[in-house]
Formats: structure tokens, C-alpha cells, sequence
């Protein structure tokens, strides 16, 4: 039996609806996600360097969101902690507000969107962290000795020294970091959050075009990776030149 694809059936009418909301919903909850994870990671940053409590404390971290599936700690967030809200907080994000309403009557300010994009920010910091760390840890321990006989505190060293050189080095591999957030809101579709991967199922049910649903889809997720993989790369740190370099680690 030959495939005969009829693209009509998902690139016309309710289907392209669909997929037009997925994707815009897609394209929110990691942007969101992205931000609440920068933020995150720039926290358990500064916490990695005052003392024993906060490595220890940012170990603990690492390994509970790390070792655990996405899955699990989505439905953790969205049944148990969730429901664990205070009734007024949740009465309050679940009410409509106009100002939480994107163009064609979409709301992101919902139960899914907010526990979606929060079970991916912790989850993906637990990554990012790992990769910045290899970063610093390229770093020459004169870095340090240097910084410190300058009179620079732990903080102010992480945050004016070795951070902004740490993120230089790991880059690349937290661009891919990032990349993952985008791929792995795909899984927020359990928990009933509309993004796109949500609507191409939809799709399967309402006209029978599984394939063609499935190709737009993959198609949309490759073209936002690779937009997304373009910016970052070009708004990140440049790698210095061979002679500054070594220039510093002779400093």
C-alpha cells in the first residue's frame, strides 16, 4: 500500500489552528522556561563558592533533578505541588486576567503552563550547572590565587572572573542545554499543557492524519532548534584569540 500524504488535512482549517496555537505555546513555555532557568543556575552559581553548606547544597541539587525523570517531577509539580498551593494563590493564577490572554484569546497563565515551565527551568539548571562547572573547572588555578591576593572576595571573584569565563568556555554545551529545554516541552503534553506536540495528537483523532501531522510537527521542532542554536551561538561569548590566551595564563 502506498503513503499518499494529504497536506491539506493538517495545513488548512482546525489542524492549522492547532498547530499554530502549539507552536506559539511551544515557543512561550521556552522562552519562559530558558529565563526562570538562567535565573536558577545564576543562583546555585554564586552558591557553589561561600562554603560547604552552599556546595553541598547545590550537590543535593543537582543529583535529585538529575537522577529523576522529567516525567515524574512534571506530574510531581502539576498533581502534588500544585495542590499543595494555598487555595487564594491558586484561585488567583487560575482566574482569567486580560493581561495573561496572548492575541487569538490564548492564555499562558494556567496550572500547565506554570508548572510546565517550572518543571522545566529545575530540571534543566541541574544540566546547565554540570556544564558550567566543567567551564570553570578549565579555568588555571592562578585564576584564583591571582584574584584572591587582589583582594577579591569569593563572590566578587565568581561573579567578575571565573563566571564570565566559565560561561565563555562552556558555551557551546550550554547552548545544546538550552536546545534540550525546547525539545523536552514535548513532554509537558502529559500533564494536558496545549503546546505542540499536544495539538499534533489532537490532530490524529480529529482527521486520521498521524504522518502528516507528526512531519509539520518534527519540521517545527528542527526549525526553532535551529533558530534558537543560531541567536545563542551568535549572541555568546567569543572564544579570545590564541595570543590572549596565553597571555592570560601567564598572568
Amino acid at each position: 500500500m502506498i503513503w499518499h500524504p494529504d497536506w491539506a488535512g493538517v495545513l488548512s482549517g482546525q489542524p492549522l489552528a492547532w498547530i499554530g496555537t502549539g507552536f506559539v505555546t511551544t515557543l512561550l513555555v521556552t522562552l519562559v522556561g530558558s529565563l526562570l532557568t538562567t535565573v536558577i543556575l545564576l543562583l546555585l552559581a554564586l552558591r557553589m563558592m561561600p562554603g560547604r553548606s552552599g556546595r553541598l547544597l547545590v550537590a543535593g541539587w543537582v543529583s535529585l533533578f538529575r537522577n529523576t525523570p522529567l516525567l515524574v517531577q512534571l506530574f510531581f509539580w502539576y498533581f502534588a505541588a500544585w495542590s499543595a498551593l494555598p487555595v487564594g494563590w491558586r484561585d488567583y493564577l487560575a482566574d482569567d486576567h486580560r493581561w495573561a490572554t496572548l492575541p487569538g484569546n490564548l492564555p499562558w497563565l494556567t496550572p500547565e503552563f506554570i508548572c510546565a515551565a517550572w518543571g522545566l527551568a529545575v530540571f534543566s539548571a541541574a544540566y546547565l550547572l554540570e556544564e558550567l562547572q566543567a567551564g570553570l573547572n578549565a579555568l588555571s588555578a592562578g585564576q584564583r590565587e591571582a584574584a584572591i591576593a587582589q583582594g577579591f572576595s569569593r563572590l566578587a571573584m565568581l561573579r567578575y572572573i571565573l563566571l564570565p569565563q566559565g560561561v565563555r568556555n562552556a558555551w557551546q554545551p550550554l547552548v545544546g542545554q538550552y536546545l534540550n529545554l525546547m525539545k523536552l516541552s514535548s513532554l509537558a503534553s502529559a500533564i494536558g499543557f496545549g503546546e505542540l506536540t499536544y495539538y499534533i495528537s489532537q490532530i490524529e483523532s480529529y482527521n486520521a492524519h498521524a504522518l502528516e501531522g507528526v512531519a509539520v510537527g518534527t519540521a517545527l521542532y528542527l526549525l526553532l532548534g535551529l533558530a534558537m542554536g543560531a541567536i545563542l551561538l551568535r549572541l555568546g561569548p567569543r572564544p579570545p584569540a590564541h595570543g590572549a590566551r596565553e597571555a592570560g595564563h601567564e598572568l
